[in-house]
């Protein structure tokens, strides 16, 4: 792969980066921190007990303790209220929906999201010396080799897949120095691990987790998520003080299949997928406590979130009967455009520089990761980066981060887009934009052609606002429009999206 050098100058504001702005520097010897993302696979806001006290019946002490000994922000947002998108967005810095990419998720054997020519965040912090790893579920897509040199057959079980061959486009041309883990959702074939380029053997079984297809005789999924928390742990017992390292860590759960480990099954009050979230909570607790028997935890940056909102699939209103509350005050879940799709969790703990306990509100997205690890190695985003990234480090401090965004745009499983600026929110759908009920298609025909809402006042968006308020919706709109239209929502020279031109409403003709 080739990207553009990444200048070692500072970038937005470096007279506030984790070395200024009032931070304890600490010894001068301590270096870059480590830095460790974990995520999650559609588990709600309201799914984190220490963020949810009152309607949280499933425990997540590891998380909780991450929580106690770090920073909760809590109005962090995922790119979109489903998989794929979100994952592009985490890793580039840039909205999803400006690829080609337009709604839903790729599937296993889908060509590569990420352009070849595109700087991740691995790319950034490979280049400023650190190692890095991707370990568990990649979803980005790769190309997959074939017998006959053509694209994979279409479907869940194609013929003509080379297991013997090379990877290419994957997450080690992607800025990932070393990659175990499955190529897509663990409900999509091929069932098979991949390590860097190669599979981990060959799929000649076939097997079904929801869906049907390829797999590697002995891959059994109940086994994926202990194989991911192995080979993370592994990973990080590893590293020395010598250099740093970045690891992002997507686990699988608790996506479907739900299938908790038969130790974790009947754990929790609430049934299997409370289960399934103890076992994940778990697996947080021994990726820590391996960086806490290392000898650089002061100076690793641990972030725990997740990828969008409960699924659909977990039985929500069974869980909500039970007293358990997925997205905790929130509308909605995977999939939507309402806050329950796509505000997520967002726990951060760096020993040496965040106060216990610490709170943010302050908005932020996933996809700042990017600007926040260049302003915190003072390291110049180079042009046609991480479009949309905007640095959250001053937040870290309880300063408010220097945004030159005027809002956020979220973005639903059907392509349906909102606004949100301050406390106004506007969406561009006349029902969830997504998997709750009601559906666009079944929304009523005189229903209004969009929604508007004061989260200061509304935060479960009961009360649409859109007739009372146009010259908001409209001040939204424009906003909107001018962000898609200069691909880019930061300060900069304008970029270009993949396609043209984005159609914004969804639900017009």
């Amino acid at each position: 792969m080739t990207h553009p050098t990444i200048p070692t100058v500072g970038i937005l504001f470096t007279a506030m980066t984790a070395f200024a702005i009032g931070m304890d520097a600490g010894p001068a010897s301590a270096g870059p921190p480590n830095i460790v993302f974990i995520l999650a696979d559609d588990m709600g806001y309201g799914e984190v007990s220490a963020m949810n006290p009152d309607r949280c019946k499933v425990p997540t002490p590891a998380i909780d303790r991450l929580a106690a000994q770090g920073m909760s922000m809590t109005d962090a947002h995922s790119s979109s209220s489903v998989c794929t998108p979100t994952r592009y967005r985490i890793l580039t810095g840039r909205y999803n929906w400006r690829t080609k990419l337009q709604r839903f998720v790729l599937y296993g054997y889908s060509p590569p999201l990420i352009d070849s020519n595109r700087v991740t965040v691995a790319n950034l912090l490979k280049d400023q010396g650190y190692h890095t790893a991707a370990i568990g579920k990649w979803h980005l897509g790769m190309d997959i080799p074939t017998t006959d040199g053509k694209a994979p057959g279409k479907g869940h079980n194609p013929r003509n897949i080379d297991w013997k061959g090379s990877i290419e486009n994957g997450p080690t041309s992607r800025g990932f120095d070393y990659f175990y883990g499955i190529s897509a959702s663990l409900d999509m074939t091929p069932f098979i691990f991949i390590e860097n380029d190669r599979f981990v053997g060959e799929a000649t079984a076939i097997k079904k987790y929801i869906r049907e297809g390829p797999a590697e005789p002995d891959f059994d999924a109940v086994d994926v998520l202990p194989i991911v928390k192995r080979k993370a742990v592994q990973y990080i017992k590893q590293q020395t003080k010598e250099r740093p390292y970045f690891a992002y860590i997507a686990l699988n759960s608790p996506h479907t299949p739900i299938l908790p480990s038969p130790e974790w099954q009947g754990k929790s009050s609430v049934g299997r997928y409370g289960d399934f979230v103890m076992q994940t909570d778990a697996v947080v607790g021994a990726i820590v406590d391996a960086i806490d028997r290392s000898d650089s935890a002061e100076n690793t940056i641990v972030i725990f979130t997740t990828d969008n909102g409960c699924s659909a699939m977990a039985k929500i209103e069974q869980l909500k009967e039970k007293g358990h509350y997925v997205s905790g005050p929130l509308r909605g879940s995977k999939g939507d455009l309402w806050e329950g799709g796509h505000r997520v969790p967002f726990v951060l703990r760096w020993p040496a520089k965040v106060e216990p306990g610490a709170r943010s509100d302050q908005t932020i997205g996933q996809w700042d990761l990017m600007a926040t690890c260049a302003d915190l190695l003072e390291t110049e985003l180079p042009p046609g980066a991480a479009e949309d990234s905007v640095s959250f480090l001053p937040a870290l401090q309880g300063q408010p981060i220097q945004s030159t965004r005027q809002g956020i745009i979220h973005h639903a499983i059907d392509g349906h887009f909102a606004y949100r600026a301050g406390n106004w929110k506007l969406m561009l759908a006349r029902g969830s934009g997504g998997l709750t009920a009601p559906r666009e298609k079944a929304v009523a025909a005189d229903a209004l052609e969009a929604q508007l809402y004061n989260l200061a006042t509304d935060i479960g968006e009961a009360d649409n606002l859109y007739l009372n308020e146009p010259d908001i919706a409209s001040r939204l709109l424009s906003l909107l429009e001018s962000d898609i239209r200069r691909g880019r929502s930061t300060q900069g020279a304008d970029s270009q999206n993949d396609i043209e031109p984005i159609r914004i409403w969804k639900n017009q003709k």
